[in-house]
């Protein structure tokens, strides 16, 4: 038994590793990309950037539904968006210049939040209504496709016409292209930029396989398991990618790259729908995934509020939201745990 559990814990480390080196390597690829493709960093990071990164994630999520798993599969999306959004409080801690959201304006940010909002209410609506199904999954699943593409295509066209600009001030890092960008080597950068999509998707199989057996042995129960161990060893990508966009001055790409993943996983939830076979998942979920739902929501409108307050300061030189963001982190997995075990 001791020899399976150390067997486990190491598949689930070296995962996790890999999935943060392959992280580390995005970054790069995906800022040259964004000037290269002339889309922006802020729309680049969502879509493509937050979508690579959210690769084990949701391969997580699909696996555990597969293997009869609701929980945990619904959970590892949800604690995935609450940690990523942890993860700027990181990259607002790294930047020392000014509070990070203050420094990254941008409108498609401002987009990217409004839409993850909307998503995560459509999923509460799925587990408080009725339990329906039509052709094996719930009614707000396509609901749930079609309104990230729509606001994806809104958010596109506000970039070609906006309505609505960032006041500049001295702290504001705008998203430019490098004065050396070509496209040169693009082709390559394109085929290394999928071959680590490959890696990412395989090292998040192993890695949630490797969860699925540890949950039980620690005596923890698929909510917390997918909140806390699938959820942000899934999310590393996430949180390396914006470390590294802090640090190369690529703000804009920082922040959009968590909010666009964050979006891009509330389709985590609709896709383990799809494989779930054995009726809707968001009403097999226990307590613990509206709860971590209506955590999300509230994070992510703090983080919202200062987007567009843009404080350009405050304690260890970051904004009000990031010490309320985090402080609803610790008092909400306090919540979770609490629950998981009445």
């Amino acid at each position: 038994m001791l020899e399976s559990l150390g067997a486990q814990w190491l598949i689930f480390g070296l995962s996790a590793l890999v999935i943060a080196v392959i992280g580390t390597r995005l970054t790069g690829m995906a800022d040259r990309l964004a000037d290269q493709t002339g889309l922006g960093e802020a729309f680049f990071g969502a879509v493509f950037l937050g979508a690579i990164t959210s690769l084990p994630g949701i391969t997580a999520s699909v696996v555990a539904a597969i293997d009869d798993r609701p929980q945990l599969a619904l959970s590892n999306a949800l604690g995935g968006i609450a940690a990523q959004t942890v993860f700027l409080v990181i990259g607002d801690l790294v930047y020392r210049r000014a509070n990070l959201e203050h420094a990254a304006a941008s409108l498609e940010n401002l987009l990217q939040s409004t839409l993850l909002i909307a998503l995560l209410a459509l999923l509460l609506l799925a587990q408080l209504g009725p339990e329906l199904t039509i052709w094996g999954m719930h009614p707000v699943t396509p609901l749930l496709f079609l309104s990230y593409f729509f606001g994806q295509r809104l958010i596109m066209q506000a970039r070609k016409d906006p309505m609505w600009r960032p006041h500049i001030t001295g702290h504001t890092r705008r998203d430019e292209p490098d004065e050396d960008c070509d496209n040169r080597g693009s082709g390559r950068l394109w085929a290394a930029f999928g071959a680590s999509a490959v890696v990412i998707v395989v090292a998040g199989w192993a890695l949630t396989k490797s969860a699925e057996k540890l949950g039980p042995a620690l005596g923890l129960d698929d909510s917390i398991v997918g909140a806390t161990m699938t959820g942000i060893a899934t999310s590393l990508p996430e949180l390396v990618t914006c470390i590294a966009a802090v640090r190369r001055g690529a703000l804009t790409l920082a922040v959009g790259g968590i909010l666009g993943g964050n979006a891009f996983d509330t389709l985590f939830a609709g896709t383990a729908d799809i494989a779930y076979r054995d009726g809707s998942l968001y009403h097999a979920a226990g307590p613990g995934e509206p709860w971590l739902l209506t955590m999300a929501m509230l994070m992510t409108a703090v983080l919202l509020l200062g987007l567009l307050r843009r404080e350009r300061g405050g304690p260890a030189n970051i904004g009000f939201e990031s010490l309320t963001v985090l402080l609803i982190y610790l008092l909400g997995m306090w919540g979770l745990y609490e629950l998981g075990q009445t």
